[in-house]
């Protein structure tokens, strides 16, 4: 399938679990993948996996926290493409375990930064792109990977959660924005993954896999340019 021929995507966090899922498979759709993450080691290879399957992958490492990098990115993907169709914004972190009242501030910075924050200074680089793109007749696409923990309570993951609550929030209110430039902006958010972000409890194969995430994704930025899902909450079939 090739429905994103043409298309430049920019993915983050991608250098494994569901980010690196996402790469692969708008790879596989046809899309020139540019991924960041800040181990570049682990993202030159996922890189070379996709071009190993007949997939155009360009790599950056930088920290997301660092608005100069983020800018020079985005300045690089415009001046080598003209062009930005699809945002993922998919790096995140989470310190779960402790209550608030026990977690250390640099902890809290740490996740709401990242979690909220890089989306903030992602969106802010490439949407003007998108919309200079609105104007040749191009539709952008800008996806937030959230977390069934942004509509519900999590115990010892408060800080976690609020990020998620706030990227929510920054998704519907963006996408208000974005919609008169016919940019859209949607959110997933799954349950427990089978990736190295965290334990989860119950065995592995009944917890969501990345690659069904990536699906989703996939559905989300080929979906009908009239119309476009503001949020898709994401569950096992299985209970862990």
């Amino acid at each position: 399938m090739a429905e994103l021929t043409g298309q430049v995507a920019v993915v983050t966090g991608a250098a494994r679990g569901i980010g690196a899922a996402i790469a692969r498979r708008l790879a596989a759709m046809g899309a020139t993948v540019a991924i960041t993450a800040r181990d570049e080691a682990r993202l030159n290879e996922v890189a070379r996996e996709i071009e190993s399957s007949g997939g155009k992958a360009e790599t950056a490492a930088f920290d997301l926290l660092d608005p100069a990098a983020i800018t020079r990115f985005a300045e690089s993907i415009q001046k080598r493409y003209g062009r930005c169709d699809i945002l993922v914004n998919n790096a995140g972190v989470g310190f779960i375990g402790s209550p608030l009242h026990q977690m250390p501030p640099k902890d809290w910075d740490t996740v709401l930064n990242t979690n909220l924050r890089g989306p903030y200074l992602m969106i802010r680089a490439f949407a003007p792109i998108m919309i200079e793109g609105s104007k040749q007749g191009r539709a952008g696409h800008i996806v937030n990977i959230s977390s069934l923990a942004g509509h519900n309570p999590l115990k010892n993951g408060a800080a976690y959660a609020a990020s998620k609550w706030g990227l929510n929030g920054l998704t519907y209110s963006v996408a208000e924005e974005l919609r008169e430039y016919g940019i859209r902006v949607s959110a997933v958010a799954p349950g427990s993954v089978n990736t190295g972000f965290n334990v989860a409890r119950g065995s592995s194969d009944k917890r969501l896999q990345p690659d069904d995430i990536a699906s989703v994704v996939a559905m989300l930025v080929t979906q009908a340019p009239q119309s476009f899902v503001s949020e898709v909450l994401m569950r096992p079939t299985m209970k862990p």
